[in-house]
């Protein structure tokens, strides 16, 4: 459904389109934590990430709204997307990354490597059997799977700015993302109710998981506490200053490329909203080593998220979801992907002979983004979820860049 054949949108304002969409995310997000019995088995086959994509997308199918002639999108990802970075980015611990380098960060690399050459290797296959699947532009899309699958739904959206595929491609990338990710998983955690008997097979020593766990106990004294306004004021101060910041420079940096290497525009070096996301993530990294790190004890990170979600949804208003049965073919795609990624992980940690928890959490702290991370880590062990806290979020400061290259990968194989 076209929304530039149909009579306009019932609701073209954008204030009362902010609104709405707000509605839908407070619906969503209501439902979702309710302890209905209905509910929660509605939500464990459909779940929150993708109604928050899909549900505006709806409203933009039937013409309630038109989301390629709102100004939301544009807000969002200027201004929430990089502020998200920043607020997720700051509160990493690279000490505790640090002791988790042996086999957990080898893992964690090997799963991002896997990914980064999974896409190019799953496009090249089928552009040898099944080349209108992966034809035309349909690696720009891809590359926002990519970002999500490496980082989370803000190196996604960060991509899908940089790349700019057609909003029928993203649908159905979302829908792959979603569907497959959740389905691994789905697998993940059904392995650790099986944790010996992996561990046997990988001929693992499970006292390192049980020293990690330890070692993991004690270091949970850093509790949450209660944001008084004077933190959130804080936190909208370093977030949206740096912002400003990335904006100013990235547009001096832009134009100068413009104008002295105009060839490097086929990598996107020449987008100022690519050295915005740059910048801001770097100097997110930079804030990690200050006192703004202690943020995150009345919730940075949580701040972020709520960012994340408003613009998940303004990206979700400009889709058609009935695109998504255009091209089914990418669900094999994203199959093809992800064995590639698995499979790579599982030789490696067959060869170091890891633990299944850290091959477990190298996976998911690459798909799953930091929510799907901590439940699989909780599912081994409630002291291990900050764990996939400091992996998952390590791989936003990583997953805008190793996406990118894995899209201009796909690019070179493209049909």
């Amino acid at each position: 459904m076209d929304n530039a054949a149909n009579t306009p949108a019932l609701i073209t304002d954008d204030a009362a389109v902010f609104g709405l969409l707000m509605v839908i995310l407070a619906v969503i997000f209501y439902t979702s934590n309710s302890k209905h019995a209905g509910l929660r088995k509605f939500y464990t086959i459909l779940p929150p990430l993708l109604l928050c994509y899909f549900v505006p997308g709806l409203f933009n199918s039937f013409d309630v709204i038109d989301g390629t002639k709102s100004e939301l999108y544009s807000m969002s990802s200027n201004y929430l997307l990089p502020a998200c970075l920043v607020l997720f980015t700051l509160n990493i611990n690279f000490r505790e990354v640090w002791k988790l380098r042996k086999k957990v960060g080898l893992l964690f690399f090997t799963g991002m490597i896997g990914i980064v050459l999974g896409g190019p290797f799953a496009v090249w296959l089928f552009s040898l059997f099944a080349p209108d699947v992966v034809g035309g532009e349909v690696w720009k899309g891809l590359a926002t799977l990519a970002g999500s699958w490496i980082g989370g739904g803000a190196n996604q959206a960060a991509l899908f700015r940089i790349f700019e595929p057609s909003p029928e491609i993203f649908a159905a990338t979302v829908a792959v993302d979603v569907f497959v990710a959740y389905g691994w998983m789905a697998v993940l955690l059904y392995g650790a109710s099986k944790q010996r008997q992996f561990d046997a097979f990988f001929k693992a020593d499970g006292g390192e998981v049980q020293e990690l766990t330890q070692r993991m106990a004690e270091y949970g004294g850093q509790t949450t506490k209660a944001a008084e306004t004077k933190d959130f004021i804080i936190m909208l101060g370093i977030a949206l200053g740096v912002t400003g910041i990335a904006h100013l420079l990235s547009g001096v940096i832009a134009g100068y490329i413009t104008t002295h290497a105009p060839q490097l525009d086929k990598f996107s070096l020449t987008s100022s909203f690519f050295w915005l996301i740059l910048l801001a993530t770097l100097m997110g990294v930079g804030l990690s080593f200050t006192r703004a790190r202690r943020l995150e004890t009345v919730g940075a990170s949580r701040l972020a998220t709520v960012f994340l979600y408003v613009l998940i949804a303004t990206i979700g208003m400009q889709m058609d979801v009935f695109a998504i049965m255009d091209n089914p073919g990418l669900f094999l795609v994203g199959l093809t992907w992800l064995a590639f990624h698995a499979l790579l992980l599982f030789i490696v940690a067959k060869i170091v002979r890891a633990p299944f928890f850290f091959f477990a959490i190298g996976s998911m702290g690459n798909i799953g983004g930091v929510a799907s991370a901590s439940v699989t880590a909780g599912a081994f062990h409630p002291a291990l979820v900050p764990v996939g806290v400091f992996i998952s979020v390590f791989s936003y400061a990583i997953g805008t860049y190793a996406g990118y290259l894995c899209g201009i990968l796909m690019q070179l194989v493209a049909p």
